[in-house]
């Protein structure tokens, strides 16, 4: 049995280009369609930074970009390609919200009811990743498309279980979600009244541990060997099964841990779309640095100030559309495309 393996390497040049394509992109926008052009631009180069609201915000978002990419990474080293961030991050907050919203959780403690909802939040995201590694095992299915079905049927489940949630409440809300968590149950911020909690070093933390699994164990390094050399690997005896599993049970378990974070930190409840751009937005982060786990920190960071900027000046300028979403689909068409890549030969 055959597998392809995914392997990702970037010049220096084509990683600094994503994110250049999407500032000039920005840029553009700003001078062709803002009311003020000139203050816009001021803006978006410093506004982010003189504000708490939005310099929290950039770091909350930095956060979500390295647990997810972190996700992401793991997957990619180790031959494969996890496209079904998007419905592993809405399952792992769908089940946070669940279990931290019932009525065992008020009545577990703090420390039980989190355990709880963590552990199960991180088993979903690995049962549903697990699913492309057994079809990629028994019937040689690629991780990539079967990972991308997975999460594309996930979503308009959980949006019909949110919706048949609804019914019979008399609360009057409006908003197409779980109920929000109890106040013992969300993480404390640090940088009110930006949405800024200790989500961020975790996300730190999370890097520096993928890298040290990676570089300092014998299952990290056989893993890039299967991702790079994966008949060298099969030939060296290293197990396939464990390959496929562990990577993408971990990458699902990163992705839903986002959620969870999500959920905990900064909405309080599970809602319609909170996930949109979440897993998307972690795989441009691990592709832009050929999925390096420390160097997801610095690329999080610059995209999160991106967005985050973008943003901002899209509301102070009253723009129509959404010129996050644009500046996003640009940095992933650059990603797409190894402008500096030299052809074999």
């Amino acid at each position: 049995m055959k597998f392809l393996p995914v392997t990702i390497k970037r010049p220096p040049l084509s990683s600094i280009l994503a994110p250049l394509s999407g500032l000039a992109v920005c840029i553009l926008i700003i001078i062709t369609c803002g009311k003020n052009p000139s203050q816009a631009l001021v803006s978006l180069f410093t506004g982010t930074f003189t504000s708490t609201y939005y310099f929290g915000s950039m770091l909350n978002t930095a956060a979500f970009l390295m647990t997810a990419g972190a996700g992401a990474a793991i997957a990619m080293k180790s031959g494969n390609m996890n496209l079904g961030g998007e419905g592993q991050v809405y399952a792992g907050g769908y089940v946070t919200a669940l279990v931290l919203g019932s009525r065992w959780a008020s009545s577990a403690g703090v420390f039980t009811a989190c355990a709880a909802a963590l552990f199960a939040a991180l088993a979903t995201g690995a049962l549903l990743a697990a699913i492309s590694a057994l079809l990629k095992e028994l019937r040689g299915a690629q991780v990539l498309l079967t990972s991308f079905l997975v999460s594309a049927a996930l979503l308009p489940l959980i949006d019909g279980l949110l919706i048949s949630s609804m019914n019979g409440r008399t609360e009057g809300q409006h908003l197409i979600a779980l109920p929000y968590i109890p106040e013992p149950f969300r993480l404390p911020r640090l940088l009110a009244p930006s949405p800024l909690t200790v989500t961020f070093f975790f996300a730190c933390a999370i890097c520096l541990a993928l890298w040290l699994f990676l570089a300092h164990t014998t299952a990290g390094r056989h893993t890039i060997i299967w991702g790079k050399a994966p008949l060298f690997a099969r030939a060296s005896g290293y197990s396939s099964t464990a390959a496929s599993f562990g990577p993408l049970a971990v990458s699902g378990a990163l992705h839903a841990l986002t959620g969870f974070f999500a959920v905990c930190g900064t909405y309080y409840t599970c809602h319609k779309d909170f996930y949109v751009n979440m897993g998307w937005n972690g795989l441009s982060c691990a592709l832009i640095v050929s999925a390096r786990p420390l160097a997801l920190i610095p690329s999080a960071l610059v995209l999160s100030w991106l967005y985050t900027s973008a943003g901002r000046v899209a509301l102070t300028q009253g723009f129509g559309f959404d010129i996050s979403g644009i500046i996003q689909g640009v940095v992933l068409f650059a990603i797409a495309i190894p402008f500096f890549q030299k052809e074999p030969g």
